[in-house]
């Protein structure tokens, strides 16, 4: 392989540093896991290669293979990976050994204040030393005291952070925080009962005033929309050239050989935001008018010799990579139904249609897990929902590369049909 040229190389590095202090994958936060740090990284990895890429047609700098450039990639992701992962689980065992702690106490008791209390608690590794309540109102042994003596021993404790109940009186509240801003002292807000079910919770702004988005999910997040569209049409692109360019050619011939009509079966689903869009599949049935309301069951007559051959492989979603490449579905994501059983479904399972807020996929999380095929019993479509939400509410690029990854190898592994 080439060597890079000092001055690219330097390029290529300030855009790397860049990148990081922009992205703060520095930091390693105190109750994050390693697999959101691997998020992290994973996404600054595929910013880096997006731009060095343009960078690359701009100077022209063709001496560099893509051989070069996808070595590099790997080589980039296994260390960092290594090194990220290895840092964020030596700060966690040093501060469940006491080390690079932060002291914090409670001011108000009652609804989730004892909840986060026996977090510190359990949770050794945050670091976080809890000192004890401040309240008016109840006692314990964990309870140093009234309000009031919080304001006269606060100045004593050398605390980092203040955790203060949403139950509070304003007054109080503004005391604490005029306090805290004076003496360089972090504080936050415990939420109620009812936001604590909510486990996205994130803030908008308006002008001075702020609220808080409840049902925000992570593909909200320019950012994060545009990571996976870029995995989404480098994946497709690749399958296209290098697959689908040869795959519709021989199986359109198969297809129209065994059974007039045309070569793909296109069918109206609903996709992001309920928007129905055409779904393409290679067509596996004999011409029928019960194709969009009757789902295929085993040993169904409407399926051809190759169509059998097709299901029980899967190929005959291969199509799909050019909805993906269209802009209507996603490589990974809730599966597509049909009109007729979203219509259906929606009537009868709870928070079905939370599944339409991001694009369908070709794959997906229930698809990995074992609910695919053929809907027999209520469990299943139920299965499917719950996963799907699960998939919709916590998204991350590396759960799509997981998923994408076991659906390659139960493809390579498995003989069972998919209907």
């Amino acid at each position: 392989m080439t060597a890079v040229p000092t001055k690219l190389y330097v390029l290529y590095l300030t855009v790397w540093v860049v990148l990081v202090i922009f992205r703060k994958d520095y930091k390693v936060g105190r109750t994050t896991d390693y697999l959101f740090t691997l998020q992290k990284l994973f996404g600054t990895i595929l910013w880096f290669f997006s731009i060095i890429s343009v960078l690359w047609i701009a100077f022209q700098a063709y001496h560099l293979s893509r051989l070069f450039l996808l070595v590099d990639a790997v080589a980039m992701m296994g260390l960092l990976s290594i090194y990220r992962v290895g840092t964020h689980i030596a700060l966690k065992q040093y501060r469940a050994g006491g080390g690079n702690y932060r002291n914090a106490v409670i001011v108000g008791k009652g609804g989730t204040s004892f909840k986060l209390a026996k977090v510190f608690q359990s949770r050794k590794d945050f670091g976080i030393n809890f000192l004890g309540y401040y309240d008016d109102l109840s006692d314990c042994i964990d309870t140093r005291g009234s309000l009031a003596t919080f304001f006269e021993e606060v100045k004593e404790m050398e605390l980092d952070i203040i955790y203060i109940n949403e139950r509070l009186d304003l007054g109080t509240i503004k005391k604490i925080i005029s306090y805290a801003d004076e003496h360089y002292i972090k504080v936050k807000v415990i939420p109620g009962g009812n936001l604590q079910l909510e486990k996205n919770l994130s803030f908008s702004k308006y002008g001075d005033f702020f609220v808080i988005n409840v049902n925000a999910i992570p593909l909200d997040s320019f950012i994060n929309r545009w990571s996976k569209r870029v995995f989404d049409i480098l994946f497709s692109l690749f399958i296209t050239v290098f697959v689908l360019s040869w795959m519709i050619p021989l199986f359109g011939l198969l297809i129209k050989l065994e059974s007039p009509g045309p070569m793909f079966f296109v069918q109206q689903r609903n996709g992001e935001n309920n928007k129905v869009f055409k779904c393409l599949k290679f067509r596996s049935m004999t011409p029928n008018d019960y194709a969009d309301t009757q789902q295929a069951t085993q040993n169904d007559p409407r399926v051809t010799r190759i169509g059998r051959f097709l299901r029980s492989s899967s190929l005959d979603e291969m199509p799909q990579f050019l909805n993906v490449l269209i802009g209507d579905m996603s490589i990974v994501g809730p599966r597509p139904h049909t009109v007729p059983m979203n219509e259906t479904f929606k009537t009868q399972i709870e928070k079905y249609n939370t599944r339409h807020k991001i694009k369908p996929g070709i794959t997906g999380l229930a698809q990995v897990k074992g609910y695919r095929g053929e809907i027999i019993m209520p469990y299943q479509i139920r299965s499917r929902v719950r996963l799907d939400y699960f998939y919709v509410q916590n998204w991350t690029m590396w759960m799509d590369v997981k998923i994408v990854l076991k659906t390659i190898r139960e493809l390579v592994n498995s003989q069972d049909a998919v209907y």
